[in-house]
């Protein structure tokens, strides 16, 4: 209670706290797009006589603090039109910008653009961040001509995932359920579609994403590794306007438009899959198919208030004959009110919910199976402008979380299953946080932040008790884990406290810049994980379940430190940014051999806990101007994980010895490319090279009962093949007709051209025929040609 009563007393300090002498002026307001009146995050405003710089928030509000007089102010954002004009500061004064996109006549401020932007990048406190434009993102090649956000950040350094087809995606070598995926502040638990062919974001409705791999913001937490935060455009609140695009597999449009004209506006985006429509002409009654629903409202009550309503929902369906459907997907809603309360002081309270659901049905069988996780999520973000080298980020949240290991239905009366319902579990997560950002003279930046954490798991839940706390006993004789039996159960009562943790996580990132060229940053942040995901694969399944922390299952907490040198060349033309990174992470959940994970009530039977850890260096050279534009981006890192014996005579896993994990990839090389050949058309380009995925391979065979098993050494000792395909594509787009509106473009891509049939995994068995062991490889794609149209009116 004393720590609240010292955040409490803090926060009320700053409410009321103002720096500003009387001869201080505050100039703020909001940058939008002209064309659309779409707010725009991260737009750089500067004033050319003081060399004074800030940067839109999320909803694009920016806010500085000068001396009476007159300035040139400066508006840069990249793809943009810079905005210069004069502003004359008698009295505090908002001003709300209109950019206009960049045409043909103002390419010669192409360099002004450019360089503004990069020299952000050198003198803000951020390191391990990484953005890409949506525009860049639709200039990718990708497999089935389907834009996708997620395998758009491969090609970045520190990002890969478990091959092709594969769903998640794993940051400097952690799993990929230590990644927080937001959209809209809302948590998205499956990021995928059709196992991890696509990702559930429509591009067509995304306005802005950032990947924070480090020196993560002390809003954030509740996941060990990174945070991806994707924001939805809000809707054309000038005019009504819709877009949409035409592939092989997949259709999507979008539309937008003013509910009230630059008062209020409305965005509606549909999108998915038909593929599955062409096997009614034939005799396959198979299903696999995806669709989902973007949708946004917001209206400005005044010039200090705004509503938002945001929403998302995607399912996935997949059947085989009339045997099997299974169902999932993802369900979120937020309602958000922006109040400023002075020219300095702007907030955020969002009330939001998250629900991801797994359906499972087997007709041959006669069951149903549900099982997911739902949250409900209230937080209250304050933005400070105390100063321009002063500014505070600060709040609270609060999550409550509801969830479902799996219910077990009957079909109908004729079946032999009864109704089952799996111990549901329930946890309360809490904190506050505090960020503030300073500049130290002409050289120095720093942002510190402080996060605390609390998390209840809470009843109703019968709890089971072992001997000596341990739900994993150890056989001495034949050195296995085996589970234990418990020697007495508890029963919680709706939300009585089971077990709670708390944490402080510190957030630290300091920038030096030697030159207006060339700056070194160095960042550390801890995060605590409080939710673990059931899965002992390297790729996320819709199956998986995730679980609170309790007694037995320890929440993971990750330190990581990072050290960067970045530097621009040629007038800006080129960037250079050079990480190195250390994470290490306690309490990472390790399974015993032979586990069993699906409807498992006891599944703390089967875990350990070890600790990770994991190491690199990237790499990321940019070409920022000219008709040829793109990256390089190589990473040379280690993932490793050990899980030693919890006495001297357990062997632990793999002997207790340090192995690699799942996630462990030593080189990462991505290149992509884009060139403007002229006003038609427009080629890219793709190339990933990847050292191959860890797995276990036998080392040996015996014989029992004329049948040859294999055995099975250290744990990931050995690796599939290298992964490595090439991707081209061109985008034609046609002359315009001038007395129509419609605007439409055509994608002719190929993915992986030289058709490299790369492993999704080996496996091993008998051949009944000779009785040889035989190895067989799984690849799911080879060379992969598509075609699609785009449009806009």
């Amino acid at each position: 209670m004393n720590l609240l009563r010292f955040w409490f007393s803090f926060f009320l300090l700053f409410f009321g706290y103002n720096l500003n002498a009387q001869d201080k002026i505050t100039l703020s307001g909001s940058i939008t797009d002209a064309k659309t009146n779409e707010t725009l995050i991260g737009v750089t405003v500067s004033i050319v006589e003081t060399n004074t710089s800030v940067f839109t928030n999320e909803y694009g509000f920016f806010s500085m603090t000068l001396p009476k007089g007159d300035y040139t102010l400066e508006v840069n954002y990249s793809g943009y039109d810079t905005d210069i004009r004069k502003v004359s500061l008698n009295d505090n004064t908002r001003i709300n910008l209109r950019l206009s996109e960049e045409t043909e006549t103002s390419k010669q401020l192409d360099e002004v653009v450019i360089t503004s932007k990069n020299k952000a990048n050198i003198k803000k406190p951020e390191i391990s961040v990484n953005k890409l434009s949506i525009q860049s993102i639709k200039q990718m090649p990708v497999v089935l001509g389907e834009v996708d956000v997620i395998k758009s950040l491969l090609f970045l350094p520190g990002v890969t995932n478990a091959g092709e087809g594969q769903s998640g995606f794993n940051v400097r070598g952690g799993s990929a359920d230590q990644n927080l995926v937001l959209l809209d502040e809302a948590t998205i638990y499956n990021s995928s579609h059709v196992f991890g062919f696509f990702s559930v974001f429509n591009p067509d409705a995304i306005k802005d994403l950032k990947l924070y791999k480090g020196g993560i913001p002390a809003r954030f937490g509740g996941r060990a590794s990174s945070v991806l935060d994707i924001y939805q455009k809000d809707g054309n609140s000038n005019k009504f306007s819709m877009n949409g695009g035409v592939g092989l597999i997949t259709s999507r449009i979008l539309a937008e438009g003013p509910i009230v004209k630059e008062k209020g506006s409305f965005l509606v985006g549909g999108r998915g899959s038909y593929a599955h429509l062409f096997l009614k002409f034939t005799d396959n009654n198979n299903l696999a198919y995806f669709y989902d629903l973007n949708t946004k409202l917001n209206y400005k009550l005044n010039k200090n208030n705004t509503l938002y309503l945001s929403g998302y929902f995607g399912r996935d369906i997949f059947s085989i004959g009339d045997s099997f459907t299974n169902t999932y997907g993802n369900t979120t809603l937020n309602l958000r009110w922006n109040h400023l309360f002075s020219d300095k002081l702007f907030s955020n309270l969002s009330m939001i919910y998250s629900d991801y659901y797994y359906g499972l049905t087997l007709d041959f069988i006669g069951f149903n199976w549900k099982s997911g996780i739902k949250n409900y999520n209230l937080k209250y973000d304050f933005k400070h402008y105390l100063s321009n080298n002063l500014k505070l980020n600060y709040g609270a949240n609060a999550i409550y979380y509801d969830f479902n290991p799996g219910t077990i239905e009957p079909i109908d009366e004729d079946s032999s299953i009864n109704f089952r319902q799996l111990d549901k579990k329930f946890a309360l997560e809490p904190a506050i946080y505090l960020d503030a950002e300073q500049s130290i003279g002409n050289k120095i930046s720093i942002l510190t932040g402080l996060r605390y954490s609390w998390f209840y798991r809470l009843g109703a839940s019968t709890i089971n008790y072992y001997q000596n706390n341990q739900a994993v006993t150890y056989d001495e004789s034949l050195k296995i884990y085996e589970k234990a039996t418990p020697i007495s159960t508890r029963y919680f009562g709706k939300n009585k406290t089971i077990a709670q943790f708390n944490y402080m996580e510190p957030r630290l990132a300091v920038a030096y810049e030697i030159n207006n060229n060339q700056s070194l940053k160095l960042g550390y942040n801890r995060m605590v994980q409080y939710l673990q995901l059931i899965s002992n694969t390297a790729s996320p399944t819709p199956l998986d379940v995730w679980t609170p922390s309790d007694n037995y299952i320890k929440p993971q907490i990750a330190d990581q430190i990072a050290l960067g040198y970045f530097r621009n060349f040629k007038n800006d033309d080129y960037t250079l940014e050079v990480e190195t990174y250390y994470k290490g992470i306690q309490n990472r959940m390790d399974y015993i051999d032979g586990a069993d994970l699906i409807a498992n009530e006891a599944i703390e039977q089967v875990i350990l806990n070890g600790k990770m850890r994991s190491y690199g260096l990237e790499l990321l050279l940019r070409k920022n101007t000219g008709n040829f534009s793109g990256w390089i981006a190589y990473t040379l890192s280690r993932s490793e994980q050990q899980t030693p014996g919890r006495t001297e005579t357990e062997i632990g896993i793999n002997n207790g010895n340090w192995y690699r994990s799942a996630y462990d990839k030593t080189h990462n090389l991505a290149i992509t490319g884009n060139y403007i050949y002229n006003k038609k058309w427009t080629f890219g380009a793709n190339f990933i090279l990847q050292s191959g995925q860890p797995v276990t391979y036998p080392s040996g065979k015996y014989v029992y009962q004329d049948i040859v098993i294999p055995s099975y050494d250290s744990r990931n000792n050995n690796r599939l093949p290298a992964f490595h395909h090439l991707d081209i594509s061109a985008t034609l787009t046609p002359e315009k007709n001038i007395s129509r509106n419609w605007k439409g473009e055509w994608v002719f891509s190929i993915y992986n051209v030289y058709s490299r049939k790369n492993a999704a995994s080996i496996s091993f068995a008998q051949n009944r025929d000779t009785g040889k062991n035989e190895a067989t490889r799984l690849s799911i794609f080879g060379i992969v040609p598509s075609v699609s149209y785009n449009f806009k009116f």
